[in-house]
């Protein structure tokens, strides 16, 4: 039986995160898609707006959010699942996220898109994260500036969601 994996993939909207995690766990035996996202969705009433500046309820909600998601990774690794862990995850909670898995020996990926491929493709999503006051630029600087270079930073704007995981799995054996 092959070893189970812990990969963490991180970026900005619209940088392939889901696309790439649900096609990377589909290459792996025995794997698990775990979008952080999921816990956040999970609040009824009481949410904080998530966005480029949080307040201190937002921020103490996104702390929540990531480490209920590694909770679920450790449980999902510990029972022989190669786990894919998605979220948005920058600037220093990235460091922190590492620190909390690093028993797990995690491979990060940063996706990293050139912003105008960024914007281009929340254009053609369906759900729309940006806006005029929040625009991709924000979250590509946050990833160019102030996130650590841990791992795998890949630049997918001239590659397919096949290259990203062939260059995932390249990377990681």
């Amino acid at each position: 039986m092959t070893a189970a994996r812990l990969y963490v993939i991180t970026g900005a909207m619209a940088a392939g995160k889901s696309t790439t995690a649900e096609a990377l766990a589909r290459r792996l035996p025995r794997s698990v898609h775990l979008r952080g996202d999921v816990f956040r969705k999970m609040i009824v009433n009481g949410a904080a707006q998530m966005g480029p500046e949080l307040r201190e309820d937002g921020l103490a909600q996104l702390v929540l959010r990531q480490r209920l998601a590694c909770d679920a990774a450790r449980r999902y690794v510990e029972a022989g699942f190669s786990v894919v862990y998605q979220d948005i995850i920058l600037g220093p909670m990235l460091a922190q996220v590492v620190e909390w898995l690093a028993d797990l020996d995690p491979l990060v990926v940063v996706l990293a898109p050139r912003v105008d491929v960024l914007a281009e493709r929340d254009r053609l999503r369906t759900k729309a994260g940006y806006s005029a006051e929040f625009q991709p630029s924000v979250l590509a600087e946050e990833i160019s500036l102030r996130t650590p270079n841990i791992g795998l930073r890949l630049d997918t704007s001239d590659m397919s969601t096949e290259q990203a995981v062939d260059a995932i799995l390249a990377f990681r054996n």
